[in-house]
C-alpha cells in the first residue's frame, strides 16, 4: 500500500555527484562504483517489462494484498525539530485503475492527517505482475496547510519526465538479497530502495498481534548517511502494520489501528472522491499528470 510516511527528499547536488555529473580534480583513479542504472547498490537494477503485468490490476501478494473496499488506518507520532505531533493515515482500496506507462494499476486513496489536520491525500498507483511481485507506478500527493490546498509538487508518473516503476512488494522476499529500487523520479528528487533485513517476526499493535511478519528497511542512497532509515512491517494476508525509524532527524512511528472492509455507500463515496482528485490533477499537474488517461471505476 501507499507509504504512511514522506519518502525522503534526495539533495540534487547528490543526484549529480551519484551519477557522475561532477568531474574529479584529483590524478588519483575514483573507486569504482555500481553503475548508474543500479540506483540502490549492486543487483537492483531495475528491470521493467510491461509484458509481465496482468491485465487487469488483481493485487493478492500475501504481503500487500490490494482488494477494492478494504480500509487500513495507522496512527502514531512525528518527533522533528518542531516538537512531537500525532499523526494518522487512512489508507482506502479504491475501485478504480488508471493506465500507466502501458500497465493497467490499482488506484490507492490515502489520507494523512497532523494533529487532526489534512496535510496531504494522495493517489498511488499499483500493479502486480503475474509472478506476483506488486510495484508503484507514481503518485499524485495533494498538499494542504491550514485546511488550503497548496499544490502537489512531489507528482511523478512512471514513463513521464524519466520517472521509473519500481517494486513495492517482491513476489518471494527474502533475506540477504539485493536492495530493490521501489521508485526513481528524478525531477521531483525521489529514489527510494527497499531490502528485506528480517523475516519470521512477532509484533503486536491495536488492531491485533501478528506472527510471521517480514521486515523491510527502506532509505533514500543520495541522503547523507545521517538522514536516517525506515523500518516497515508487513504481516502475511494483511499488510503494513508497523512503521519505525532508525537515526535521522525527523522520526515517524506508526501502528496499524483498524481494518474495515467497507460498506456499499461508504465505497461508492471513497470512489467517487478519489475520483474527483484524479480530474483535479489535470489542472494542478499539466505537464506530469495531466498526461495520463482518466482513472476508471472497475
Amino acid at each position: 500500500m501507499a507509504s504512511p510516511v514522506r519518502q525522503f527528499a534526495a539533495h540534487g547536488a547528490a543526484l549529480l555527484l551519484a551519477f557522475g555529473s561532477l568531474t574529479a580534480v584529483s590524478a588519483a583513479p575514483a573507486a569504482a562504483g555500481p553503475p548508474p542504472a543500479e540506483l540502490c547498490g549492486p543487483g537492483s537494477e531495475i528491470n521493467f517489462d510491461r509484458s509481465a503485468f496482468q491485465s487487469s490490476p488483481q493485487i493478492d501478494n500475501k504481503w500487500f494484498p490490494l482488494q477494492p473496499g478494504m480500509q487500513f488506518t495507522t496512527t502514531g507520532t512525528v518527533t522533528s525539530a518542531d516538537g512531537v505531533s500525532e499523526h494518522s493515515v487512512v489508507h482506502t482500496v479504491t475501485g478504480l485503475t488508471k493506465l500507466i506507462d502501458g500497465v493497467q494499476t490499482r488506484v490507492m486513496w490515502d489520507r494523512d492527517y497532523d494533529n487532526g489536520d489534512l496535510v496531504e491525500s494522495e493517489l498511488a498507483f499499483f500493479a502486480q505482475t503475474r509472478k506476483g511481485a506488486v510495484w508503484l507506478f507514481g503518485e499524485y500527493p495533494e498538499e494542504y496547510e491550514n485546511g488550503e490546498f497548496t499544490g502537489a509538487p512531489s507528482t511523478f508518473i512512471s514513463g513521464i519526465a524519466k520517472a521509473q516503476a519500481g517494486i513495492a512488494m517482491q513476489a518471494l522476499p527474502r533475506t540477504e538479497t539485493p536492495a530493490y529500487v521501489q521508485a526513481y523520479a528524478p525531477k521531483v528528487d525521489f529514489l527510494d530502495c527497499g531490502q528485506v533485513i528480517q523475516k519470521h517476526q512477532h509484533v503486536s499493535v491495536p488492531a491485533g498481534c501478528y506472527n510471521n511478519v517480514l521486515v523491510i528497511d527502506e532509505y533514500n542512497p543520495l541522503e547523507p548517511p545521517e538522514a536516517g532509515h525506515q523500518r516497515k512491517y508487513y504481516a502475511a494476508g494483511t499488510g503494513l502494520v508497523k512503521v519505525t525509524a532508525v537515526g535521522g532527524p525527523d522520526q515517524e512511528f506508526m501502528d496499524l489501528v483498524k481494518v474495515k472492509k467497507l460498506s456499499a455507500a461508504e465505497f461508492a463515496d471513497a470512489n467517487a472522491q478519489a475520483l474527483e482528485q484524479d480530474a483535479r490533477g489535470y489542472q494542478v499537474s499539466r505537464s506530469v499528470y495531466a498526461k495520463t488517461p482518466p482513472a476508471q471505476l472497475d
